[in-house]
């Protein structure tokens, strides 16, 4: 048995039966909260809103599109892993970079790139 092991610090959900508490602990509010709706009086605006446990539904439907739309965004958003560590050859190393003092010499009234009074 290694013994840097038994100095690991341990946290909440390191423990399984931590994240099956927390888990039985959000169905059982679902749950509830869903029960309550057909108790408590709501004053709705829209006829959808009367049907029973429409919030959750609606919750539900959103999240899953959520989950669709960007599962669809992941196609042409994603880069590969090394995408920021690869050397762009369209800027110049600092070896290779020209002296300010050499690029704004030409005219003395000329504004550079970095000239905030444009």
């Amino acid at each position: 048995m290694d013994p840097s092991t038994d100095n690991e610090k341990k946290y909440l959900f390191d423990n399984p039966k931590n994240i099956q508490r927390v888990l039985y602990g959000l169905y059982s509010s679902c749950v509830l909260l869903f029960l309550l709706d057909f108790v408590i009086h709501r004053h709705t605006l829209h006829d959808l809103e009367k049907i029973w446990g429409f919030y959750s539904i609606y919750g539900f439907v959103g999240c899953v599109i959520l989950v669709l739309v960007a599962k669809w965004m992941r196609t042409f958003l994603m880069r590969p892993e090394d995408y920021y560590d690869k050397q762009e050859l369209s800027h110049p190393t600092s070896e290779q970079a020209t002296p300010a003092s050499e690029t704004n010499s030409a005219h003395p009234d000329s504004k550079g790139d970095n000239n905030v009074d444009a």
